[in-house]
C-alpha cells in the first residue's frame, strides 16, 4: 500500500512511518513540524525510496489537495493532532483548530480525492483517536467501542468532535473510514512533556519527580510499536465504518508507574540514593480522569491482534532507549513548555 500519514514526525506517527516502511509500504509523511514534531524521529527511513516528506498544515486545503494529487495514496492515516491535556487547559484554541478544523479539512480533501479516483473500495481514511473521549471509569469496567462519549478536557472534547465528524462523513457521503481509539502510549521518541519521559528525565536530573494528586489515577499503557502494528493492521483489514479499541492490557497507577521506572533506573544508572526518593506529589490537574481501561476484544477477535509487550518489558525498553539517546531528548529541552508545569489553571 501507499500511505499518507499525517503527523508522521510526531511520537505515534513516526512509529507508524518507521513500521510501515519496514513492512514495505510506501509512505508520504505530511507534518507541519510544530513543537512536538521532529524529523529526527524518522531519520531511520530518510533516504529510503519508499519514504517522502511533505511539510504542510492539515488545515491548509490547497496544500492537502496538492499532496494527494501528487502522491495518490491508497489510504490516509490521520494522526496529526494536538494531544497534551495540560496544554489544552492553558490554550484550547489550538486544539479546536487542529483537531476539529484540521480533521474536517482532511475529510473533505479525502472525499474529493476518493471521488476523483473513482471511489475505490479499498481506499480507507483511518482516523486515530484516544480512549479519553469516553471519559472516566470507576474502579471496575473497561471501555468498549459502544461506550458513550463523555469527554472531560478540552483535548478529549476536541478528539470526540473529530470522531463524530469522521463517522458523519461515512454515513452521509459513504467515505470508507475506520476509527481506532487507543490507550496511553509510551516508548522510543516519546516527547519529553508526557508522564513517562518526565519521570525518567527528572530522575536523571536529580529533580523532584512530579506526581499529580495522590498518584492513584489509573491508565492502560500501550507500547508504541505494538500500537503502530495494530494501526497498520486496521488500515489494511479493518471494515469500513467500523471502530476498534486498541489497548495494552497493562493497567497501572501513576505512582506505581513512577516507582517501576525508578527501580529500573536504580539498576541501570544507580545514583547516590534510590530515585523513588525524588517523587513529589503536586496539586492535581483540573478535571483529571480517574481511570482508563480498554477492552480490546474486537480487534483481537476480528483482526487477530493483541499486544506483544508487557508493561515491565516496555518500561525497560523505554528507559534504556532514553539512556542511549541523550542527544535526542536534550535537543528538545528548549522547546516551548518542556520541563514546565502546564495546565494548572
Amino acid at each position: 500500500m501507499k500511505l499518507l500519514v499525517t503527523g508522521g514526525a510526531g511520537f505515534i506517527g513516526s512509529a507508524v512511518v518507521r513500521a510501515a516502511v519496514r513492512a514495505g509500504h510506501g509512505v508520504v509523511n505530511l507534518d507541519k513540524l510544530t513543537y512536538a514534531g521532529s524529523l529526527s524521529n524518522v531519520a531511520e527511513v530518510a533516504g529510503n525510496p519508499l519514504y517522502s516528506f511533505e511539510r504542510a498544515d492539515i488545515c491548509d486545503r490547497k496544500a492537502v489537495d496538492r499532496i494527494l494529487a501528487a502522491h495518490r495514496p491508497d489510504a490516509i492515516m490521520h494522526l496529526a493532532a494536538e494531544s497534551h491535556v495540560d496544554r489544552s487547559i492553558d490554550g484550547p484554541a489550538a486544539f479546536i483548530e487542529t483537531n476539529i478544523t484540521g480533521t474536517y479539512t482532511m475529510l473533505e480533501a479525502a472525499r474529493a480525492y476518493w471521488v476523483a479516483e473513482g471511489r475505490p473500495e479499498g481506499f480507507r481514511f483511518h482516523h486515530i483517536s484516544t480512549d479519553e473521549v469516553f471519559g472516566s471509569l470507576g474502579p471496575t469496567g473497561r471501555f468498549t467501542e459502544d461506550t458513550p462519549y463523555d469527554p472531560r478536557s478540552p483535548y478529549s472534547a476536541s478528539k470526540a468532535s473529530s470522531d463524530h465528524l469522521v463517522r458523519a462523513w461515512h454515513e452521509t457521503y459513504g467515505l470508507p473510514v475506520v476509527l481506532t481509539n487507543c490507550s496511553n502510549n509510551y516508548g522510543p521518541y516519546h516527547f519529553p512533556e508526557k508522564l513517562i519521559p518526565v519521570v525518567i528525565l527528572k530522575a536523571l536530573a536529580g529533580a523532584p519527580i512530579p506526581i499529580y494528586g495522590a498518584g492513584d489515577n489509573v491508565r492502560d499503557w500501550l507500547y508504541v510499536e505494538d500500537h503502530a502494528e495494530a494501526l497498520l493492521l486496521v488500515v489494511r483489514k479493518g471494515e469500513a465504518g467500523r471502530s476498534y479499541n486498541i489497548g495494552g492490557e497493562n493497567e497501572a497507577t501513576n505512582l506505581d508507574l513512577a516507582r517501576r521506572i525508578c527501580a529500573i533506573l536504580d539498576e541501570r544508572r544507580p545514583g547516590n540514593r534510590p530515585y523513588a526518593e525524588q517523587i513529589a506529589f503536586v496539586a492535581d490537574r483540573p478535571g483529571h480522569d480517574r481511570r482508563y481501561a480498554i477492552d480490546p476484544s474486537r480487534i483481537r477477535e476480528e483482526l487477530g491482534w493483541r499486544p506483544s509487550v508487557t508493561l515491565d518489558q516496555g518500561l525497560e525498553k523505554t528507559v534504556q532507549w532514553f539512556l542511549d539517546h541523550e542527544d535526542w531528548w536534550r535537543a528538545l529541552q528548549d522547546r516551548d513548555g518542556v520541563g514546565k508545569r502546564l495546565g494548572s489553571a
